[in-house]
């Protein structure tokens, strides 16, 4: 009797990045999220850079479908509290609208520890992926939490001495007799040749009048009415006055 010859079966093969078969032809749905911290000219080039770099990068992916390009734009802060385009993106994410999220590096993504890994591990829960790009960290391989929390980290002590040195950069101009303050929204002075106050003049007689309501018995609220009934610009170069 001929020996029956046993077969097995291989299962596709499973990709290093997601649990879905190499050869599985649903598609991720991908958007990409792209920051810059400052509001500074060559930042905002470098925004702008970013969002059709990684809009062509999905779209030309025949296995990606492009959800959408999520942005915070002029945001330094280390964490993620007044970032909209940030929290919208991880709320889509967790509302099964984005399967990987591309960005540029760790920095970009965020530059505080327990955020970045507490938005990693929350995705992850839900079987969501980041790649960041630079590093070439993605959160499902293995390897990716222990990455983020090096890269994470250093990031973080990255932001505190870009903070340290701001503030000392402050420090010595005041020691020097410098000023720093904003003169877009400043009321009664403007910058001088050599970066120091001089007197606006027509400003200043909105400054006066608001110290001699205050002295007459004003308050807060009355003054900005009778500020605004004279027609008389805020510091932000608006027309309406607010008690505050």
């Amino acid at each position: 009797m001929k020996k029956r010859a046993k077969v097995r079966a291989i299962p596709a093969t499973i990709s290093r990045y997601t649990a879905a078969p190499i050869n599985s032809r649903k598609k991720r749905r991908v958007a990409g999220y792209a920051r810059v911290s400052t509001d500074h000219d060559d930042q905002i080039s470098s925004y702008e850079a970013q969002v059709d770099y990684y809009t062509n990068y999905i779209r030309e992916r025949d296995d990606w479908e492009f959800v959408g390009i999520y942005t915070d734009e002029g945001i330094s802060a280390t964490n993620t509290r007044h970032r909209d385009g940030f929290k919208r993106m991880v709320r889509d994410a967790m509302d099964g609208k984005i399967d990987l999220i591309v960005t540029k590096s760790v920095s970009r993504f965020a530059r505080n520890t327990v955020d970045s890994l507490t938005t990693v591990r929350k995705l992850k829960d839900k079987g969501i992926e980041i790649y960041f790009e630079k590093e070439n960290i993605w959160t499902l391989d293995a390897k990716g939490e222990l990455l983020i929390t090096i890269m994470s980290s250093l990031a973080q002590e990255e932001s505190r001495s870009i903070s340290e040195n701001v503030t000392w950069g402050h420090r010595k101009r005041f020691a020097d007799g410098k000023v720093c303050v904003p003169f877009g929204h400043f009321l009664g002075y403007d910058r001088g040749p050599d970066g120091n106050l001089v007197v606006n003049r027509e400003q200043a007689k909105t400054v006066k009048l608001i110290y001699r309501l205050f002295l007459d018995g004003y308050t807060f609220h009355s003054i900005a009415r009778e500020l605004t009934s004279r027609g008389l610009e805020t510091p932000a170069r608006k027309k309406r006055w607010y008690p505050g």
